[in-house]
């Protein structure tokens, strides 16, 4: 369990790495806009990419708890399920964008190699309850066979790619065309 001072800091850190980079954020920043001392940062954290990790930990450990229920909603049909997968991915994207954001550039960067193995560590364990879905709807024969790593990754790879551009986002919301 995550104290409310650790993910104070959690949040403080996303904020700030979303603003400066993670480069640009130091520990003494990141203590003086979360109003502690630096000692607790590193009590809590050890150090800014622990921290980094944490963050990532946190954050996707919330998302797969939410997978999880709706994976194991016995009332749901495996095409409601995908449907609640992908409303939850985009109300989580856009309530989250800064965090979102920094994580797809953690990806494409990588830069720190143990920050970019947790953070496709995280990832992979929820794209596995999103695989089980979709499996699941081949055996009741409510989707058709299909390549299921590669279907899991288009979905969720569709969401970020559309959900991280704002452009991309307005023109298939709006509909406007001419959008560039």
């Amino acid at each position: 369990m995550i104290t409310d001072k650790k993910e104070h800091i959690i949040n403080v850190a996303i904020e700030l790495f979303a603003e400066k980079g993670f480069e640009g954020t130091s520990i003494r920043d990141l203590a003086a806009k979360a109003d502690v001392n630096i000692a607790m940062v590193n009590y809590y954290f050890g150090s800014k990419d622990k921290l980094f990790e944490a963050m990532v930990e946190h954050k996707s450990t919330y998302m797969k708890e939410r997978l999880e229920e709706i994976s194991n909603d016995k009332k749901k049909t495996e095409i409601q399920k995908i449907d609640a997968v992908v409303e939850i991915y985009v109300n989580r994207i856009l309530s989250q964008h800064h965090y979102h954001r920094l994580i797809h550039q953690e990806i494409m960067l990588q830069q720190r190699e143990g920050v970019h193995e947790s953070i496709i560590s995280m990832f992979s364990k929820n794209l596995q309850i999103i695989k089980n879905i979709i499996e699941q709807g081949i055996k009741k024969k409510v989707f058709k066979k299909v390549d299921v790593e590669l279907t899991a990754a288009t979905l969720t790879g569709t969401i970020n790619q559309v959900m991280l551009s704002k452009a991309m986002c307005c023109m298939l919301i709006t509909k406007e065309k001419g959008i560039n």
